[in-house]
Order: C-alpha cells, then structure tokens, then sequence
C-alpha cells in the first residue's frame, strides 16, 4: 500500500469511528468516555482522541457533570451538542411548502407552512421556491449562525434517492426532474426522498408512537402514499419506489386516477376524491386547483361536524375504501401500527370508524393482527420532519460528512 493510499485508508477509519462515537453519545447520553469505549470497543486513547474532533465539530460537548465509576478519577459526562449544528426538512406537496429546522438531538428550532401551487408552478420553478424556502429558514434566528449539515426534501411521488430525480409524481406533473440537482446550490448536502418514506421516518423518531419497529405512514393528501417500516428500517424494494399504496386497484371500474390508470385508492380515497364528494357544490372536477385544497378541507370538516349528511357519509364511504386498501397492506406486512397523516388526520373522527371497521373485515389475522390505526400527531410537518431526521440519520451513520472543526482562532 503507497503512503497516499494508506492516509486516506487511516482518514477513512477514523472518520466511520467518529460516526460510531457520535451515535454511541446519541443512544447512551449522557455518558463518560469510559462508557463509550466500553459501549465500541475503542481503546479509551482513542475515544478520548475522538471525542476532542467531536467537540472541535461542534457535535458533542462536555455536561459539568461527572459520573463515578468506582475506581480511579470520576468521568466526565457527554452529551450532544445541540448549539451548533442544523438539519432542515421541506416538503412540497401539490398546495404547500412545509419547512422545518432541527437542531442535533432532533428538536424542532423553527418551522414554516406556505400555501404553494407547485402543480401550476411546474418543476423548475418549483425548485427555485424551495430553494428560497430552505434559505429562509437559514435566515432565522433560531438557525443563523448554526452549521446547516444537509437538508431531505420530500416529493409525492417515484424517486430515486441516490440521484434525488424525482422519476414519476403525476399529482405534481412532474416526470424525471433532477430536484437534487437543481438544489445544489445550496453548499450542503440535500437528499430527496418520497414524502411517505420520510412520514414514517419522522413518526419512528420523533412522533407520539416513537420507536414502534414495524409501522406504517399513509399520506393524507391529495396522494395516497405508505412508508413501510419493518424492524425500524424502511421498506424500500428493487427500485426504491415500495409503498404505492394509492395505486391498488380496487375495482377495474372505478373511477379513473392521476396516474391514468381506473380503480386506484386515490382515486376514491384520496383527498381530491373526498373533496368531490364531501363539498360537490364548492370543489371543482379534476384537478384539483392545489391553492384550494387546504380551504375545501376546512369547509368539509365544518360541514361533517354541523351534521352535513353529504359531508359525513362522504367521508365514512372514503374510510371504508381506505381500510380495505390497508387491509391488503396488513396482510402482506404486517405492521403493529397504521398512522394516518396529513388531512386525514382532521378527518379523522369520521374516517377512522368505518377505517378500522372495513380493516377488521379484511385482514385475514385474528383481531387484525395486533395492528392498530391511529392519526398522526405530525399534521402537515410529518415528511419534512422526516427529511431533516434523515439528515442526522445519515450524520451519525457516516452517509453524509461532518461538519469541518470550528476555528477557534
């Protein structure tokens, strides 16, 4: 081995042993540097070593506590550093932006909702609005000042995450656009992923059912999409493109969907379908202008809990549908949990009844398996929360770089 080829293969080894120590903090703070050899089995010169660039980095600090291990002097307590660094979120969906800054240990610093018509903007212009959107949020004060290490953009749609091209979302009429690309410009890493990935990713983290290892995050938008954790890891399959949950043919005869196809979830259970349904005197035929979904939305909760009989059954035909397209996914899965995002989580105390009901009925394991369904407490912020938890994710894990020592000169 050249003496070139060894420093990169050493800088190598320690940068994944960073990521080890890094993520050892996260799980186990606050912890000595005794704790941490002990947990990663590095020989305490080294995790002292480690943790010195660390702290240079801004990522983990000393607490002023110490902890007495027995023997010898009392170590001195560790914990992330959650001062220095930012991971942002944002989500584009087909009538918003939502825009969310976290800090180290994944708590929120700020967020944004904008009404958005991303479908009427188009691609392009839509990656200069969230561009604009992600340096906003930089420009806070919550944020300004911090090292921002990368940012996750959800899209409802097919995307192939190594490439950040989002491949198919016909409800944004978008079809191969290089998003990561067009938002290079930014000067951090930026991941671009599915918007129901990035749910689930969220709801495992830092949503009311956090650590649940096998769950399930449908979109409640005008998109019907499922981010399939199993054993705390995301469903992905060949392509990356698992989870089309909206897509499931439920009758060959039904109405005719986005993607041109008839008889698709969405298309009967989505929230434009509902909408329809639910306010026919105020929602227009397809497609829905996305400017007027969130306040169709609002005319159809107030009209379902006035009484509106069009509004209510509406809604009961709409849970019933989706829990027969969830009672497909329960068989083949098997998740412990099914969280409800988006608008159907206002929805929710007319949806779930006839939801759950059509489940029981359709899953074939006794008392559907365990599986409960459940709304999310994450509302509209769910995938970009997820974004920015996939940010740190990749962080500790080595997948993205850390940040450069800070000059203390």
């Amino acid at each position: 081995m050249s003496i070139g080829s060894g420093t990169v293969g050493l800088r190598t080894v320690r940068e994944a042993n960073l990521g080890v120590v890094l993520r050892t903090v996260r799980e186990s703070a606050p912890c000595s540097r005794a704790a941490v050899a002990a947990a990663t089995g590095l020989n305490k010169t080294t995790v002292s070593s480690l943790v010195a660039d660390l702290m240079a980095r801004g990522l983990i600090r000393e607490t002023g506590e110490t902890a007495q291990n027995g023997v010898g002097r009392p170590g001195v307590l560790l914990a992330l550093d959650d001062s220095s660094v930012a991971a942002l979120g944002l989500e584009v969906n087909v009538d918003y932006l939502s825009v969310v800054a976290v800090d180290l240990v994944q708590r929120e610093l700020t967020s944004r909702h904008m009404p958005f018509d991303a479908r009427a903007a188009g691609p392009d212009e839509s990656a200069r609005h969230i561009v604009a959107a992600l340096r906003e949020v930089m420009a806070d004060p919550s944020v300004r000042g911090r090292t921002v290490v990368g940012a996750g953009i959800a899209v409802p749609g097919l995307v192939d995450a190594p490439t950040g091209t989002v491949r198919r979302a016909p409800n944004l009429g978008w079809s191969d656009f290089p998003l990561g690309a067009r938002t290079d410009v930014l000067g951090f890493p930026v991941r671009v992923d599915n918007d129901a990935n990035l749910g689930a990713i969220a709801e495992y983290r830092v949503g009311s059912f956090a650590g649940t290892p096998d769950l399930v995050y449908v979109t409640g938008e005008v998109g019907i999409g499922a981010g399939v954790l199993t054993g705390g890891s995301l469903l992905r399959g060949a392509g990356g493109f698992a989870g089309e949950l909206g897509h499931l043919t439920l009758g060959p005869d039904g109405p005719e969907c986005s993607c041109g196809r008839r008889g698709c979830l969405e298309a009967s259970a989505g929230i434009g379908a509902i909408l329809r349904d639910a306010v026919p005197d105020l929602a227009p035929e397809r497609p829905l202008p996305g400017a007027d979904v969130a306040a169709l939305v609002d005319a159809t909760v107030g009209r379902a809990a006035a009484g509106n009989g069009t509004a209510v059954s509406a809604l009961e035909r709409a849970g019933t549908r989706l829990g027969q397209g969830l009672a497909a996914l329960v068989n083949l899965v098997d998740p412990g949990l099914v969280l409800l995002g988006g608008y159907f989580v206002p929805m929710g105390p007319w949806l779930l009844p006839s939801c759950r009901t059509a489940l029981a009925s359709g899953v074939f394991a006794p008392n559907t398996g365990g599986c409960r369904v459940e709304p999310s407490s994450l509302g509209l912020s769910a995938a970009a929360r997820g974004g920015a938890a996939g940010v740190i994710h990749a962080l500790d894990s080595g997948a993205l770089p850390l940040p450069e020592a800070v000059d203390a000169g």
